[in-house]
């Protein structure tokens, strides 16, 4: 499957979803209403309204790397020490971070529980999902070159088996009436009513980087994305129908690139960041985009929501002091100079053992260790991608619509005859069938 020639496909998506189409535009502005109001107030279960209507995702299924770990590597290879974790939950939570990633505010938001990781066989529960990913994975089957370069055994398509193997062990317990089934694995019937989040492609960028030219690195992004694609498709066969897939944020404004991997090249933009390594994370975004739209056209009744934190981050860096953090390019765990401690490891210098510490307040730093979020950052990140606080529409209708933040199963009905809402300029939402009003007329 060939998704390197992206030029056809948007111009179709361009003329068919264009904002003449007055009928189209009311249907995104009303999916949104809902989508946002079933988001605005959920804090933690069990509580809360959010779990009091029926169409709440149940569960969340999530595919990802070190940016949504939950606590997958720590289980499977080494326990990550504190100070990981120390900020929210006061020790470390397999995260790499010093508190909570982006996956548990999204987490936060529908009202659901943080994710238990897969490989994590202390006290989890899986009522409500389970977090596939692992630190350092990539969408790219493990090869030497790859695992030469340190990154994870467990891949994109071995987390996909892992979810397969989950799903078919769970119906399997569930057709058995097992009592743990119905106290820690989801439902049947969750599976086709959860969402299923996707973070992953940071780590193909940085073996890339590594291995290659820059030139070759950019080269290699297409065949990166149809091994994405395909597991799009296989999560489909599954049935999944309500995605949440994140692009890969501004690798080139990462300390870690400065301080323990230099490139070659070192021409900086404004920032400070490493130009040329953005412009590659740029490129996978847009190809990663287009992608999205073809899967939009061929996966038939399902709903894919492109989420563009790289444009979140890259905004936190360049208004850094404006939001109350400190340079850009600071991080806040481990130590460099004269000798290299990685946050949270040890080492002995002249004798004497030195600890990879954290900063004093890692709330004002961006990056938590040269290459992570720091838990202030993930705050701020996930409101901009997921509270939606930038254009404001106006509109008049009384549709009854299907929101990307529910199950397809669920119909919302919007009553009120005029509402406003905020569209997050961060997020790029599908368009599902709904049934409009009769003029389907849009007001400013």
């Amino acid at each position: 499957m060939d998704w390197s020639r992206p030029g056809a496909a948007v111009r179709s998506l361009r003329h068919r979803f264009s904002p003449r189409n007055a009928a189209e535009v009311v249907a995104v502005l009303v999916l949104l209403t809902v989508a946002l109001s079933t988001l605005s107030s959920s804090t933690r279960r069990p509580a809360g309204p959010l779990q009091s209507r029926a169409c709440a995702f149940p569960a969340i299924f999530n595919f990802g790397d070190s940016n949504s770990d939950t606590g997958g590597k720590s289980a499977a290879f080494h326990r990550l020490l504190p100070p990981n974790g120390d900020t929210f939950f006061g020790t470390s939570s397999g995260r790499y971070c010093d508190g909570k990633v982006i996956l548990d505010f999204i987490a936060e938001k529908l009202g659901l529980p943080f994710l238990s990781a897969y490989l994590d066989s202390m006290g989890t529960n899986f009522r409500h999902g389970a977090n596939f990913a692992t630190g350092g994975s990539t969408i790219q089957p493990v090869d030497t070159r790859i695992f030469e370069g340190g990154f994870s055994p467990i891949s994109l398509d071995i987390q996909l088996s892992q979810f397969e193997q989950f799903k078919a062990h769970t119906l399997e317990l569930h057709a058995g009436k097992s009592d743990y089934a119905k106290s820690s694995l989801p439902r049947p019937e969750d599976f086709s009513k959860a969402l299923y989040t996707m973070d992953i492609g940071q780590n193909d960028l940085h073996a890339t980087l590594k291995s290659m030219t820059e030139k070759q690195a950019l080269a290699s992004i297409p065949n990166i994305l149809n091994k994405f694609a395909v597991a799009v498709e296989r999560l489909y066969q599954q049935g999944a129908r309500a995605f949440w897939i994140h692009n890969t944020g501004p690798i080139g404004c990462l300390p870690h690139y400065f301080v323990f991997d230099p490139p070659e090249s070192n021409a900086t933009d404004k920032n400070g960041c490493l130009a040329s390594y953005n412009k590659i994370a740029q490129e996978f975004n847009m190809q990663l985009k287009t992608l999205v739209s073809k899967l939009r056209l061929r996966l038939v009744g399902t709903t894919l929501n492109y989420i563009d934190i790289y444009s979140a981050k890259y905004t936190l860096i360049s208004e850094a002091q404006k939001h109350g953090f400190g340079g850009p390019l600071e991080y806040c765990c481990g130590h460099d100079g004269d000798y290299t401690v990685y946050c949270g490891q040890k080492a002995i210098v002249n004798g004497t053992e030195v600890v990879g510490d954290s900063c004093s307040d890692p709330s004002k730093v961006i990056s938590w260790d040269g290459v992570h979020y720091s838990h202030a950052a993930n705050q701020w990140v996930a409101n901009r991608v997921v509270d939606g606080s930038s254009r404001m529409f106006r509109f008049l209708s009384r549709n009854h619509v299907t929101s990307p933040f529910t199950p397809d199963h669920c119909v919302q009905k919007v009553n009120s005859p005029e509402v406003a809402i905020h569209l997050s300029k961060y997020s790029s939402f599908s368009i599902p069938k709904v049934q409009l009003n009769q003029s389907g007329s849009e007001h400013s």
